[in-house]
């Protein structure tokens, strides 16, 4: 038998049943391979009363094949002093409360030892967003709880107490003059329940505390803001306040910035941070470095990508499209700006969601069908996206020039006739026609 390696780990292929890979060179240190994929590793030694432990120790990829090795190095020392190191863990572990728990699992989250989408661990933002939700909610409510003795029922109240607002505070932050305001409701609740679950997942498989996750197959209350679009109408009222805004120097690259959200769908991060480089110009595209999902290219609209030609004309000096105050930092006031924007309007109670929404139910009122929404928002659905993006690039930059191209005449105020025009035949063929003219020197047009 070889020695353990994480080379070894990753060529081993799942078969049909679970099968173990022993370490040549420490004995009792081995891995588990599964069919679904997963690979944990353990130790296996006798204790004191000649009883057979197998302990688990993490899996691959949450920690690594050295750092497997280490501790099973670790629990061997303690088997020849005497200790039963399992049993003293599950001890310790059946008397583990909530908080301690959420200690355990932010220690860990902040190590990235805690996997996201696509088996990458957790961006920043999204660390420090589930932070807060412990913090501020999972911990006052149930934090004084025994892991092994939570039940569905104290997850329901949790959520319902979330909703009611009874964890709701204004708390200072690290920032100067920093202040966060913590609010229940809909959204808040099922969010937090969503992570409970992730924490408890992550004691049944990684510490082995409970064998059934009380959180799954709770009933999550809908959010009704993110059900929320606009209307057509709403459409041109934005744009009227968007025109008023930029009258104003202080809030002109906030209204562009706004107009950009609503034309594209993208998440408001990704077009905050968006840097010169990642705009593909002759691509008619962006192409993120470091989105939600990791590398995303979106096909983008005429529209989208005159207003970049404009803006680039009057750019500082800065690696960044919205620059902050200093070159070197995106722009930074965009959530102060936006609630001077619309405070007071008919449109004070939508977010940058609801435009990513809206722009994803008006490209289906045209026509465009869920794959194709989902490549030009960068939706979760990863690999097929990321094909779809690649191999159809040309009709998805068709579709965001149609959906763009819509957005924007709502946004300037036109009254359009029509909500479904993608394949109107009259434009169909006028477009083949210009698409095959001077193929031989003339135009070809289409017999009608």
């Amino acid at each position: 038998m070889a020695k353990l390696t994480k080379t070894l780990i990753d060529k081993a292929v799942p078969q049909d049943r679970q099968y173990t890979l022993w370490c040549g060179e420490l004995k009792g240190f081995g891995a588990f391979i599964l069919p679904s994929g997963t690979r944990t590793y353990f130790v296996d030694y006798r204790n004191a009363n000649n009883i057979r432990r197998r302990m688990k120790l993490g899996r691959h990829g949450t920690i690594t094949a050295d750092q497997a090795r280490t501790l099973a190095i670790q629990v061997l020392a303690e088997v020849a002093k005497g200790n039963d190191p399992l049993a003293d863990r599950n001890s310790a572990r059946k008397a583990m409360t909530m908080k301690e728990l959420c200690q355990l699992y932010m220690t860990e989250l902040e190590q990235g030892r805690i996997l996201g989408k696509g088996g990458r661990p957790k961006k920043a933002s999204t660390r420090a967003t589930d932070i807060g939700r412990i913090k501020r909610h999972i911990i006052p409510l149930i934090g004084k709880k025994k892991v092994v003795q939570l039940t569905k029922a104290d997850v329901t109240s949790m959520m319902k107490d979330i909703i009611s607002g009874k964890t709701n505070v204004s708390v200072k932050t690290d920032k100067l003059r920093g202040k966060a305001i913590v609010r229940g409701g809909l959204g808040a609740s099922s969010r937090t329940v969503g992570l409970l679950g992730g924490i408890l997942t992550y004691a049944r498989d990684e510490l082995g505390i409970i064998e059934v996750n009380p959180a799954h197959g709770i009933k999550k209350p809908k959010d009704s803001k993110r059900d929320r679009r606009l209307s057509e109408d709403e459409f041109r009222l934005l744009g009227a306040i968007l025109r008023n805004a930029a009258d104003d120097e202080r809030y002109a690259d906030t209204a562009g910035l706004i107009r950009v959200l609503a034309m594209t769908g993208c998440r408001r991060g990704e077009v905050i941070g968006i840097k010169w480089t990642e705009i593909d110009e002759p691509g008619s595209c962006f192409r993120l470095e470091d989105s939600k999902e990791g590398e995303s290219i979106r096909a983008i609209g005429l529209s989208v990508l005159e207003f970049f030609e404009q803006r680039r004309k009057q750019a500082r000096n800065s690696p960044y499209a919205f620059p902050g105050r200093d070159d070197d930092k995106p722009f930074g006031s965009f959530p102060h700006h936006w609630k001077k924007i619309f405070a007071g309007t008919e449109l004070e109670d939508i977010t940058a969601h609801i435009l990513r929404h809206s722009f994803s139910s008006l490209a289906n009122d045209l026509g465009f069908t869920e794959i194709t929404i989902a490549a030009l928002i960068g939706h979760a659905h990863g690999t097929i996206t990321g094909r779809y993006v690649h191999t159809l690039d040309t009709a998805l930059v068709m579709a965001a020039d149609s959906i763009a191209g819509y957005i924007a005449a709502l946004l300037d105020g036109v009254a359009l006739k029509r909500t479904s025009y993608a394949l109107d035949r009259g434009s169909r063929k006028a477009a083949l026609a210009r698409f095959l003219a001077g193929s031989d020197g003339d135009d070809m047009p289409l017999a009608a």
